[in-house]
């Protein structure tokens, strides 16, 4: 045939024809692993079929001239082309030898018009970033001739949705030099499934990582269940490691509707193990021979029937490198929240006061300490570890060591008292705990520390919050559409260490305005063009006070957490002069070339403060336009019951989730106490409730709104809620990028499929 190629006919040499996934897929049955049977419609079928059909010349004139930047006219042309391709009628001869193989499939497993997976398979791979090729749709459960065909050419449309249009605009691709074949292979009646890796995603250590659930494996990818984790030591198949969770629902084939439902697991199925020990150690055994032909570790996903089956394979994408570690328990001296995975071990050097006792501090020491600020980050740079007696998964040593990189683990209550400056430890992060001593560790070959899967294209932005300027380089390849958040407070007090308004005083603006524009274009220039979204600085009086010189202009106030800060700042006589430093380290930028800079406004609370900072912000040379977006925080619930009001002076708003749930439920942030009781939780339905009014509001005038919360870095189900409720953007930790780029393209696809059933699209 020439059009369609069976598994076994293929090779990791057929990319170019079939695609990375379909040429592995033949490539692993050549050498003797179970593989559903299946065939690939290839790469040419879809070249042949805009062609010959007149396809290829309307989607040229559609992207003809087009402005990628202007996202109303980017979404519609991305539409349009889909449709095209989606109504198209595939020529007969190449409608037919699809057909023909589906019947012989058929054939082969013993049953007429069997189910079968269609997945999109890109051959770009000599591109950079080839991911953005398509969407890497996956349609499962298809059944007959109609529908198949109608999911091949959904999978052909993937190549045009929004985010793979601009980025191959932006990067300069010819969007016809990128092809994409489509897999057809027999559903696997699943009673679990899941993904496996040959090497720990988190620690890069060298064994064997299993994550499984019931039913189908969307729910695991999706990140719609917690699954079973399992790790596997790669020589002796000793299990090592069994977290078992409560999965309460799965994904299963209804054959009385003919479609995908989730199904509600019994208790005691829920919380039995989803793989048998003879499972685990049978998967272990594929991918250490799966990794030894490939010559690298390998990201897999498994089905498991009548036997284990290996449904797709992959090399896993290296961003970093960390020594990989086995941990071997001893004694536990604290445990808590581990808020930024890693193992770490030395000495303890606890501290109270970073200004005073820091000096003494010696890189590589594990820094324990009640809870941090701004002005500890010069210490926790030099830590090999953090350790805290108090705060949660929103506290600001969770954020800075998550984007650091840094082991961290918070909460402990009293770690502090219990461990002793001077004292050997092993911090495990990862699982949130401190052993008392240099626990045994087995060290390895430093291996990458690795993701399972690059950019995703989505409707739904995802961007990235940063703080560290210097961090940027660590980051920069990570699969992002902007910086969703750039915190100037950590340039404030690394980078310059005075007092804005106290700089004023000395006649040393220039200096502040210099080192604050240096730090912002550090990342805008490493991104552009994409957009880095500066906010204006939030630090409280307390912390404000800190700085040097700041004693003389800052107040004292019992709760500085809804106290003197943000845009009540900027628009006092007293704060004014500092906040238009900042205006014009901002102008700095953007007169650099650096059109990519806009600009947030933080906690704002009434419509006539933020229109008295616009006017400031407007005479010192910056003002809204179509290449200077202006975002407001929605922090405080009035903004959120203002929404069209506010909508007059801003382009969009970006939901802090941290303080607006303070502020929803009465919750300090910054209580031990309510945190443990579970009070602070951003998934309470008020808050959601207000998130979505939030949305609804700003749409209904025209305006974005997006996340930069901790809630979507956390919880992998806010992302689901986000989804549905039509946010257009997500931005999160640098750790949390690539699983909620997954969870959002697996949401988005899923919100796709009901609205093409109800007949919505």
């Amino acid at each position: 045939m020439k059009y369609v190629k069976f598994f076994e006919e293929l090779s990791k040499n057929d990319v170019p024809l079939v695609g990375g996934k379909n040429a592995n897929l033949g490539e692993m049955i050549g050498f003797g692993i179970p593989v559903p049977p299946g065939f690939a419609v290839t790469a040419l079928a879809y070249k042949e079929f805009i062609e010959r059909t007149g396809i290829k010349e309307k989607i040229f004139e559609l992207l003809k001239g087009i402005d990628v930047n202007v996202y109303e006219t980017l979404e519609r042309t991305s539409r349009q082309i889909r449709n095209l391709i989606i109504e198209g009628k595939i020529p007969d001869d190449i409608a037919g030898e699809i057909v023909r193989a589906y019947s012989e499939l058929s054939s082969r497993v013993g049953e007429r018009d069997i189910r079968v997976a269609v997945r999109s398979s890109a051959t770009a791979e000599d591109l950079p970033s080839a991911s953005f090729a398509g969407e890497q749709a996956t349609y499962l459960n298809v059944k007959g001739d109609k529908a198949l065909i109608r999911s091949v050419k959904e999978c052909w449309a993937s190549l045009f949705t929004a985010r793979a249009i601009f980025y191959r605009e932006t990067k300069g691709f010819s969007h016809f030099k990128v092809l994409i074949s489509v897999g057809v292979q027999k559903m696997v009646e699943s009673k679990a499934s899941g993904i496996m890796f040959t090497v720990d995603p988190v620690t890069g250590d060298d064994v064997i990582v299993i994550e499984s659930s019931w039913g189908l494996g969307e729910y695991v990818v999706g990140g719609k269940v917690t699954p079973d984790r399992f790790v596997v030591d790669k020589k002796t198949l000793e299990i090592l490691e069994r977290d078992i969770k409560e999965k309460d629902v799965g994904l299963f084939y209804d054959p009385k509707t003919g479609t995908n439902v989730e199904v509600r697991i019994e208790e005691s199925r829920a919380k039995s193990p989803s793989l048998t020990d003879e499972e685990i150690k049978e998967l272990a055994r594929l991918g250490i021979k799966i990794e030894n032909h490939y010559g690298k570790p390998m990201d897999m996903e498994f089905a498991v029937e009548d036997r284990v089956y290996i449904v797709q394979a992959r090399p896993v994408t290296a961003i970093g490198k960390r020594k990989a570690t086995k941990v071997s328990g001893k004694e536990i001296l604290v445990k808590g929240l581990p808020a930024s995975p890693g193992v770490a071990r030395g000495k303890v050097h606890v501290l109270f006061d970073p200004v005073k006792e820091g000096p003494l501090f010696k890189k590589g020491e594990i820094l324990v300490t009640k809870m941090t600020d701004p002005d500890w980050v010069p210490l926790m740079k030099k830590a090999a570890a953090i350790v805290t007696d108090e705060g949660g998964m929103t506290a600001h040593a969770a954020i800075v060591s998550r984007e650091l990189g840094i082991p961290c683990i918070v909460g402990t209550g009293n770690a502090t008292k219990v461990l002793k400056t001077g004292m050997e430890v092993t911090v495990n992060a990862t699982v949130g705990v401190v052993y008392r001593g240099a626990v045994e560790e087995k060290r390895e070959k430093p291996v990458a520390v690795v993701y399972s899967s690059g950019y995703i294209p989505t409707g739904t932005k995802i961007y990235m919050n940063l703080g560290q300027p210097d961090m940027i380089e660590k980051y920069k390849d990570l699969p992002i559409d902007g910086i969703g958040l750039m915190r100037i407070e950590f340039i404030i007090s690394e980078w310059i260490g005075k007092h804005p308004l106290y700089m004023i005083k000395q006649g040393d603006e220039k200096t502040f305005i210099d080192r604050l524009s240096d730090g912002i274009s550090k990342v805008a220039g490493t991104v552009f063009p994409k957009p880095v979204v500066v906010r204006f600085s939030d630090f409280k009086t307390n912390e404000y006070r800190e700085l040097y010189g700041g004693e003389e202009f800052e107040p004292e106030e019992r709760n500085p957490m809804i106290g003197w800060r943000g845009v009540s700042r900027y628009v006092s006589k007293t704060y004014e002069p500092a906040f238009r430093l900042e205006c014009r380290a901002v102008r700095k930028c953007r007169e650099q070339g650096l059109k990519n800079v806009w600009v947030m406004f933080p906690f704002v609370r009434t419509i006539w403060e933020l229109e008295r900072a616009i006017k400031i912000m407007k005479e010192e040379g910056l003002e809204r336009g179509r290449d200077f977006k202006v975002l407001a925080m929605a922090e405080v619930p009035s903004i959120v019951f203002l929404a069209e009001e506010f909508s007059e002076f801003v382009d969009g708003f970006s939901i802090g989730s941290n303080d607006l749930t303070q502020l929803v439920l009465g919750v300090s942030r910054d209580s031990q106490i309510l945190s443990d009781l579970g009070y602070f939780d951003e998934r309470e339905e008020a808050v959601k409730r207000a998130i979505s009014m939030l949305i609804e509001k700003a749409h209904s005038k025209g305006k974005t709104v997006s996340i930069c919360g901790q809630a979507p870095s956390v919880y992998p189900e806010f992302s689901r809620f986000l989804v549905e409720c039509g946010i257009d953007s997500i931005s999160v930790n640098p750790d949390a990028v690539i699983r909620t780029r997954q969870i959002v393209a697996s949401e988005e696809r899923k919100l796709m499929l009901d609205a093409l059933r109800r007949g919505k699209v």
